[in-house]
C-alpha cells in the first residue's frame, strides 16, 4: 500500500477511535423516585471519569432533550455526568413546578409534599447510578426551571455545591412580610430558612438582553419583583445582600451577567461565564 494512502487509512481509523470518547454516551431512562416516576434523560463523557453531578431544569416547554444536549458542552469541559428530569405538565403544572409544589389554591401545602423533594430522590438515585455514594452535585435551572431552583433552594435542605437560577420569570424573595410562593411571610420556621437561603451557594445568572416580555409572569406578586427578568434578578439579589448585611448573617450568593444573551438557554449555558457560575474550573 503506497505510504499516502496507508496514513490516510490509519487518520480514518484514529478518528474512529477517537469520536466515541469525545461524543460520550447520551441516554433516557424511567425513574422511580418514591412515589413519582420521571423520565430522566442523561450524558456522560467518555473521555473522563466524572467527579460531580449536573442536574440540570428545563424552561417552560419542559423539552428535556434539548436541555440536557444545551449542558453537554460543559459536561465534556468540566467532566460531569448530566441528567435533566421531565417534569411533565399534566402531573407538574405551573403550582408544582415553577412554584415548587408550596402552595395550591391560596394555601400551603405540607411540606412533604413539596416537589423539591424529588430533586434529593434524584441525587439518591444518580450516585447509586455512578457507584458514589458522596458524589458532589450542582444544580442548573434556566427560566422556569430556575423559578423552580429559587424554591429549591428556598425551602428544601440540600447539599448542592451550586445552585445556578438563571433568568427566572419570578424569585422567592429574602422577606419575611412576602407569602410563599413568593416569601416566607407564615411559613413554620420562616426566619430559619430565610437565614439559610441567604447561606446557600446560589448563583444568580442574567442575561443582560433578557428584557423582553414574552412569557414572563406577570401577576402582582411578579410585578412588584421588577419590570423584566433581568430587573427581578438584580433586585432580588440587592435584597438579599441587604438583608443579610442587616442581620450579620452568612451571605453567599454571587451575581452573574452575561453580555449579549437574551432569555435563551442554549446560549446562558455556552456562555463563558457559565463555567464560573457553577464554581468550576476545567480539569487539567
Amino acid at each position: 500500500m503506497p505510504r499516502t494512502s496507508m496514513w490516510i487509512v490509519c487518520s480514518f481509523a484514529l478518528l474512529a477511535w477517537l469520536a466515541p470518547a469525545a461524543a460520550g454516551t447520551a441516554g433516557k431512562q424511567t425513574v422511580t423516585l418514591g412515589e413519582t416516576d420521571l423520565e430522566v434523560f442523561t450524558y456522560r463523557p467518555s473521555a473522563c471519569a466524572p467527579a460531580a453531578l449536573l442536574i440540570v431544569f428545563t424552561g417552560l416547554n419542559r423539552n428535556a432533550a434539548n436541555y440536557r444536549d444545551y449542558a453537554r458542552p460543559l459536561a465534556d469541559r468540566f467532566c460531569l455526568v448530566v441528567a435533566t428530569p421531565l417534569f411533565d405538565k399534566t402531573r407538574f403544572p405551573s403550582w408544582r413546578y415553577q412554584r415548587g409544589g408550596l402552595v395550591e389554591g391560596g394555601k400551603l401545602v405540607d411540606s412533604e409534599r413539596w416537589t423539591g423533594w424529588i430533586v434529593l430522590q434524584l441525587v439518591d438515585w444518580l450516585r447509586h447510578q455512578q457507584g458514589n455514594a458522596t458524589m458532589p452535585y450542582l444544580l442548573l435551572g434556566h427560566s422556569a426551571g430556575a423559578q423552580f431552583l429559587s424554591r429549591f433552594a428556598a425551602f428544601i435542605p440540600n447539599q448542592a455545591q451550586r445552585i445556578v437560577i438563571a433568568n427566572p420569570s419570578t424569585w422567592v424573595m429574602p422577606a419575611l412580610d412576602v407569602a410563599p410562593p413568593y416569601g416566607f411571610k407564615d411559613v413554620p420556621s420562616g426566619e430559619a430558612l430565610l437565614r439559610r437561603y441567604l447561606a446557600a451557594p446560589v448563583t444568580v445568572l442574567l442575561g443582560q438582553e433578557d428584557t423582553g416580555s414574552k412569557n414572563l409572569a406577570e401577576n402582582d406578586e411578579a410585578e412588584a419583583q421588577g419590570a423584566n427578568r433581568l430587573a427581578r434578578g438584580e433586585a432580588t439579589f440587592l435584597q438579599a445582600q441587604t438583608v443579610a448585611q442587616q442581620h450579620n448573617w452568612p451571605f453567599s450568593w454571587r451575581l452573574i451577567r452575561v453580555p449579549g444573551v437574551g432569555h435563551d438557554a442554549r446560549s446562558m449555558f455556552a456562555s463563558p461565564m457559565a463555567g464560573d457560575a457553577l464554581g468550576l474550573a476545567a480539569p487539567r
